[in-house]
């Protein structure tokens, strides 16, 4: 049902459609999951959230009353332990990262077949960003460009401040865009391990979600080699 996550998965489902947001909740609760609130605008999404608190928010960007993206804002900045994946009629590049830049854990295009739904909840769930095919690479290579900009402040910002040898290889893996699947066989630890490496490693560098710690590990050149 839903893989490797532990208990049920808890899921709000976003959209100003009604057909196709109840169709959306309703494969997903066939799937297993568990459909704990729906919403069809801006505001009624923000208040919602923050009422319920899902484990996985299935956002559309164009919504009324309030832009996706800045629901998405709201709800993380609020409720960090929230994963937001985004469905969209949209793949413009411009959509995709301000979506990722308002803390957007994944991107997927409404054209998605309701099993790359089901797969990237669930992955949404586990932490892991998924991105629509041609996407990713977009996301990481906006992170590489911001990257490249002189950076403020850093002259004495220590390489990989107080992370330990694990933690670190984990981190290069994590920046290469491997799953937490891909980098528990590559180390032949348990997804577990990983995760709570993962974990470890956002304590230590006060970051929010892995999207921000795969943008920390490349502009440190971590993804090389």
């Amino acid at each position: 049902m839903v893989g490797e996550v532990s208990g049920e998965v808890r899921v709000m489902v976003v959209d100003d459609h009604p057909m196709w947001r109840d169709a959306v909740a309703r494969d997903l609760e066939t799937a297993g999951f568990a459909v704990v609130a729906t919403a069809g605008d801006g505001p009624q999404a923000v208040r919602r959230a923050r009422a319920v608190v899902p484990d996985v928010l299935v956002l559309d960007l164009n919504l009324p009353g309030l832009p996706g993206a800045q629901v998405c804002k709201e709800v993380v900045g609020a409720q960090p332990a929230v994963r937001v994946l985004v469905l969209s009629a949209s793949g413009e590049h411009a959509d995709v990262l301000e979506a990722v830049k308002s803390g957007a854990t994944g991107y997927l295009v409404k054209s998605a077949s309701t099993e790359e739904l089901i797969e990237a909840v669930r992955r949404t769930a586990q932490g892991d960003p998924v991105f629509t095919p041609g996407l990713a690479g977009l996301v990481l290579g906006e992170y590489r460009r911001l990257a490249g900009e002189p950076a403020a402040e850093s002259a004495d910002e220590p390489e990989v401040p107080q992370l330990t040898d694990r933690e670190t290889e984990v981190l290069r893996l994590v920046a290469k865009g491997l799953s937490y699947k891909q980098i528990a066989e590559r180390l032949v630890i348990s997804h577990r391990t990983v995760q709570n490496h993962v974990q470890n490693t956002l304590g230590k560098l006060q970051l929010h979600n892995r999207v921000e710690l795969v943008r920390y590990a490349i502009e440190r050149g971590l993804d090389d080699g």
